[in-house]
């Protein structure tokens, strides 16, 4: 996996995070997985196309998402994930992802996105079929938790 792949999607997540949470935004340490991810609770998955292939998957437990959605929300409170709920969390990875795929056309990859897929739930896990490495990055949120970004990108065969 080419890092010119990934850095965007890391950098985007950080500013991003950082922006519409206005909490302090750590960056931990990177791991690689080759098996499935277990699902913390809340993901949202976006595809690639173009000059690669791939996925990203923004992945939290639900508690940190709906410590998320209220900040994004004004302040609301949210106890479950309802219908603004999901949009929220489907806009912010649209967010990350917008900025991520504009600062790849820039450096001249070509990238289309898929919408943001929502998941929630318990005991539920995303299979690897690419045999591509996933790079897990994982960014504490401070009060709010931690979302995990999850990149498996490969250049199109």
């Amino acid at each position: 996996m080419r890092v010119e792949y990934i850095n965007p999607f890391v950098e985007a997540t950080y500013n991003v995070l950082r922006e519409v949470t206005q909490v302090d935004v750590k960056r931990g340490d990177l791991y690689l997985k080759n098996s499935s991810i277990q699902i913390m609770g809340v993901a949202a998955l976006v595809g690639l196309a173009g000059d690669v292939e791939g996925r990203v998957l923004f992945d939290m437990t639900k508690e940190t998402a709906l410590k998320v959605v209220s900040i994004m929300n004004g302040g609301e409170t949210f106890t479950t994930l309802d219908e603004l709920a999901k949009a929220t969390i489907t806009e912010l990875a649209n967010m990350i992802t917008g900025q991520a795929v504009t600062k790849l056309h820039e450096l001249g990859f070509k990238f289309d996105l898929t919408p943001p897929a929502l998941f929630s739930g318990e005991n539920m896990e995303v299979s690897n079929s690419m045999n591509v490495e996933a790079l897990i990055v994982p960014m504490e949120l401070g009060p709010c938790g931690k979302i995990e970004v999850n990149v498996v990108v490969r250049e199109r065969l």
